[in-house]
């Protein structure tokens, strides 16, 4: 039975305008939320919780300079994207204990709410966010995926790319940010036998056959309810995140029966109540063949043409709940 939430914890960095949205869309329908990062620990976050007494659960609360939130209270929880943990501590091991206690502190309260359901749990999120996994389970769950290799073997690179007519290379991660803040990227790339070299073997890299692809599709997947976009790229652009955004033409589209339902098990096999899926979508004699990619278990969307609607979707989840 669901019932709405006395209140929504919304757990981000200052700066999340993605998750601004689902508060806003939160606040339209006068629902209680409370914000916090748990980098602000200190001043800008106390806490206390506790357990015992014939309690099995947590009972305490969180604190900010605007909010006080009754651990008891929270319902819901957006669990999105907090900034990384940071101590003030001069002494680098004093420094790194204190993270580490933050972590596993008030890291674990944050993941062991009483009465809380998270879209998503970060537990789930990570175990999603392994992309090995990723096809795996897309593979099993029926869906069609690129032919892949994982690999720091230089001949087993060069074979697969001798095998294959057209290959890529995709990193498994973004860039780290470089010590003065710039961040960098890595684009999927085209890859030549030739231009392989012994770099390959100083640690993993996936290669996987090019799909001939003639646009993507962006599927975002919150509760049982579906949003997708097709993006073309005017210059046929392997990845379409490369060049400039303005130049992409974005245009909905019909997901396919078959794959809507493999999708809402691909989450439920991970725990998962909201996804960001990516497809290349091939021309075939019987229709569009639709390959999976990726899934991004905590995924952009705010960028899209539909984030609107998006939004109200993530507040129908959190306040109505709709949960595997």
């Amino acid at each position: 039975m669901s019932r709405t939430p006395r209140t929504v914890l919304v757990v981000t960095s200052p700066a999340d305008e993605t998750a601004n949205t689902v508060i806003r869309a939160l606040q339209e329908r006068r629902a209680h939320v409370a914000r916090v990062d748990p980098a602000d620990i200190g001043a800008g976050l106390t806490f206390s919780a506790r357990i015992g007494d014939g309690r099995d659960w947590w009972s305490g609360q969180l604190v900010t300079p605007s909010r006080k939130a009754p651990l008891e209270e929270i319902g819901a929880v957006y669990y999105r994207r907090p900034s990384p943990l940071r101590s003030d501590a001069t002494d680098e091991q004093a420094r790194l204990f204190a993270i580490n206690e933050a972590r596993h502190g008030l890291g674990g309260l944050l993941r062991n709410l009483p009465n809380g359901r998270y879209v998503n749990h970060p537990g789930a999120t990570e175990r999603a966010d392994f992309k090995i996994a990723q096809l795996r389970v897309a593979a099993r769950l029926g869906m069609r995926i690129p032919n892949t290799l994982v690999t720091n073997d230089l001949d087993a690179a060069r074979e697969f790319a001798l095998k294959h007519v057209q290959v890529i290379y995709k990193s498994f991660r973004s860039v780290p940010a470089a010590p003065d803040g710039r961040v960098g990227a890595i684009w999927t790339q085209r890859v030549n036998p030739d231009e392989l070299d012994h770099s390959v073997s100083m640690t993993a890299h996936m290669f996987q056959e090019k799909i001939q692809k003639s646009s993507d599709a962006r599927v975002t997947v919150v509760g049982r309810q579906v949003f997708a976009t097709r993006i073309t790229h005017p210059d046929d652009a392997v990845d379409w995140r490369e060049g400039d955004w303005d130049d992409l033409m974005y245009g909905h589209i019909d997901v396919p029966e078959v794959i809507k339902s493999a999708l809402y098990a691909y989450l439920g096999h991970f725990g998962l109540v909201f996804g960001c899926f990516d497809f290349a979508l091939e021309d075939g004699e019987f229709g569009e063949a639709w390959t999976f990619m990726e899934c991004n278990p905590n995924g952009q969307w705010a960028w899209l043409p539909d984030f609107g609607t998006i939004a109200q979707a993530f507040a129908d989840v959190l306040l109505e709940g709709w949960w595997p």
